[in-house]
């Protein structure tokens, strides 16, 4: 992955909350809730991952979400909420800024800097999505990055044990960068190759693009490979594979392309990191036995199969997975 030197980054929507609570601190506080049943739904609880069980789930059922986490503000009912108005808003009380960001100005910073490069996907994916959806489309209020634990603007308090997610209450992706070292190539033996986060802050973008169009808020909560919670997952891969498709086209606000190559490597590791969080490879992680009927976001083959869907297919109607008979 590279960017162009010449692009220039927006650092508007990317911020910093710095060091919040410790672990251990229960995620998911009074005004939040969980989608695609995230919490509480893998195999066993022997998964050697610290911080323990955070919102009354086990630590599997914690890490199953890593990736494909989406939070949302519930009243009642085990249903997320509708979509497609106005957001919420975001809390810009939540936390102070560290100012993380403040020197992220060209796509040579982001060739250098791990978090220049964050700005820089943002940028690439909501220029994208714009594209894409036209009139239809806001982006997402923010990114944040935080440290130990946050207060989200709109779903409550979390923990880094979750692993990044999106709030649809504030519309806003939170992301504890450890998570790729701690979790996913610590404890879940996965890729640690550039093109890793990318993968994942698609697949959150994802996320609101199904707020945004009210696949979202089709989700119940049953559990199982052909569920509404796994189609929503599997929907953000292949959103995130569309994305890959067609992200050295996406431009900076002066017109100049901000990506100008991604490899055959890069598609590699993203295929790997997909599989790396797939129901199936984290129960067998765990030493438990592979369970169907708990999965909430796929097993590794069909996150691999949707987002090549994305990649290969590259049009928007190649990720209806609530509209597909099978996923």
């Amino acid at each position: 992955m590279r960017f162009n030197p010449k692009s220039r980054l927006d650092t508007r929507r990317v911020s910093d909350a710095g060091r919040g609570r410790s672990r251990g601190r229960s995620a998911g506080g009074s005004g939040g809730g969980t989608g695609g049943g995230a919490r509480g739904s893998g195999s066993s609880s022997g998964f050697p991952i610290p911080g323990g069980a955070a919102g009354g789930g086990s630590v599997i059922g914690i890490i199953i979400a890593v990736v494909a986490f989406v939070i949302v503000s519930q009243t009642g009912g085990g249903g997320l909420p509708g979509s497609g108005g106005d957001g919420a808003g975001y809390d810009t009380s939540a936390f102070t800024d560290t100012g993380r960001y403040s020197g992220c100005e060209t796509g040579d910073d982001a060739n250098a800097s791990t978090d220049c490069a964050r700005v820089a996907v943002e940028n690439s994916l909501t220029d994208f999505w714009a594209d894409e959806l036209g009139a239809g489309f806001r982006p997402e209020e923010r990114i944040v990055t935080f440290s130990g634990g946050i207060d989200t603007g709109g779903c409550g308090s979390a923990t880094s044990d979750v692993g990044p997610f999106y709030c649809s209450a504030d519309e806003t992706i939170y992301l504890d960068d450890s998570f790729f070292d701690d979790v996913l190539v610590g404890a879940l033996d996965g890729p640690s190759g550039a093109f890793v986060e990318p993968y994942v802050l698609a697949h959150e973008y994802g996320h609101h693009i199904s707020n945004l169009i009210g696949t979202l808020g089709q989700v119940t909560g049953e559990k199982g490979p052909q569920s509404s919670g796994v189609r929503l997952e599997l929907q953000a891969d292949c959103f995130a594979g569309l994305w890959t498709k067609h992200a050295t086209e996406t431009e900076d606000a002066e017109g100049n392309v901000l990506l100008l190559e991604l490899s055959q490597d890069d598609i590699d590791i993203a295929l790997d990191a997909a599989k790396t969080v797939g129901d199936d490879y984290i129960q067998r992680q765990s030493g438990g036995r592979v369970n169907e009927e708990v999965w909430t976001h796929g097993s590794s083959e069909q996150r691999q199969e949707w987002f090549m869907a994305g990649y290969e297919q590259g049009t928007f109607e190649a990720c209806d997975t609530f509209g597909a008979d099978r996923v």
